[in-house]
């Protein structure tokens, strides 16, 4: 036993100059600097009459809980040197499973924080606004849909985020026509931008009275959540606004009035829709928020100067343009066609863990 204190205490100063190292990635200086030149602003007698006084209060809170995260982080580690050092020193093995533990959680944060500096985009500490579609294949196809809106909201939950459904149609006999939710937390889309593609799935469809495999496709779209300074300018001619009765996850109706909202944008052929707000006009103003999001992305994304140069996207939902399969037979594998990272657990993949494949896209892209 105390052999593993031994080699935990190896470990530990590995991660020791691990997170010094990670202090420069942060740029603690800096951020110390930029912490306290927010917090000057906010207290200035004229801070509330600033448009900008919320998007200044926020950045000051993400800045504060990145330090404090780092500094909880080093303190973590040297306590856990100093309790293996201690066990080593007075042969106490009542301590190793907690150092063994502490150590496992320490290079998990180290990680994950280290990852985060990737995280370097203009959008990627936003909100993602995440819609599901099924390919060609009916039934089946729909059901996949279901299936990867149920992955990503198990892996919103996985990581404290909050999960808001906007709008939800029902397939004709099972899954979903289309599906869009709204996950609202530190870097979402940073992370899940990376699932912005086409998936594939293979299996023998429940759905088939003779049990034959098949491959079905549906498509993730990922677009960060912009508030309202974004400068997109829509002209009211170039939308199509229909009203549609409301129907929530597993057919349940949200309400028996036409409040729910469709807005097609004409130049681009983009088509968003809200049917969770209490109100025709609620949904429709969230519906438009929804579409210049996904507008700013496109257009900074593809380095445009004019917003009527965004054609829409033109990705089939088909062969040969999947990012990542899911395999349930002749045997499990989940492996991501961009990265070559792949997972055999396929359960625990489509229970929403899916990090592996996320972490392996951000550093590919390093």
């Amino acid at each position: 036993m105390i052999i593993q204190l031994e080699e935990a205490k190896t470990k530990l100063g590995e991660l020791t100059e691990a997170v010094e190292e990670l202090a420069s990635a942060i740029k603690i200086d800096k951020l110390e600097a930029k912490i306290a030149e927010l917090e000057e602003q906010t207290s200035s007698a004229a801070f509330w009459e600033m448009e900008d006084s919320g998007k200044i209060l926020k950045e000051l809170k993400r800045a504060k809980d990145k330090l404090e995260e780092y500094n909880e982080l080093k303190q973590r580690t040297e306590d856990a040197l100093m309790l293996t050092e201690m066990g080593i020193e007075e042969n106490d093995e009542s301590v190793v499973d907690e150092v063994l533990s502490e150590v496992a959680e320490i290079e998990e944060t180290e990680e994950r924080m280290r990852l985060e500096t990737l995280l370097s985009g203009e959008y990627d500490g936003c909100n993602a606004i995440v819609s599901l579609h099924p390919g060609a294949g009916g039934t089946e196809a729909q059901d996949w849909a279901q299936m990867l809106y149920r992955m990503y909201t198990r892996w919103a939950e996985r990581h404290g985020y909050t999960v808001k459904l906007l709008d939800w149609l029902d397939g004709e006999e099972a899954g979903i026509k289309s599906a869009t939710i709204l996950i609202e937390g530190t870097n979402v889309y940073g992370y899940l931008k990376s699932e912005h593609g086409v998936h594939r799935l293979v299996r023998c469809s429940p759905f088939d009275s003779s049990g034959r495999r098949q491959t079905s496709f549906a498509s993730c779209e990922v677009t960060p959540e912009l508030d309202d300074s974004t400068d997109i300018e829509i002209k009211d001619e170039d939308l199509e606004i229909t009203a549609h009765r409301s129907s929530g996850a597993g057919g349940q109706h949200i309400n028996k009035t036409d409040s729910a909202i469709r807005i097609v944008h004409k130049p681009t052929g983009i088509v968003v829709g809200c049917q969770t707000e209490r109100s025709q006009l609620q949904n429709k103003e969230t519906a438009l928020k929804m579409l210049k999001s996904k507008l700013a992305e496109i257009k900074a994304r593809e380095n445009l100067e004019k917003i009527e140069d965004i054609r829409g996207e033109k990705t089939k939902i088909e062969w040969g343009s999947q990012i990542r399969s899911y395999v349930f037979m002749p045997y499990t594998l989940a492996k991501d066609t961009r990265t070559g990272y792949e997972d055999g657990n396929i359960g625990a993949v489509m229970d929403g863990e899916i990090d592996g494949f996320i972490n392996a896209y951000l550093k590919m892209k390093v």
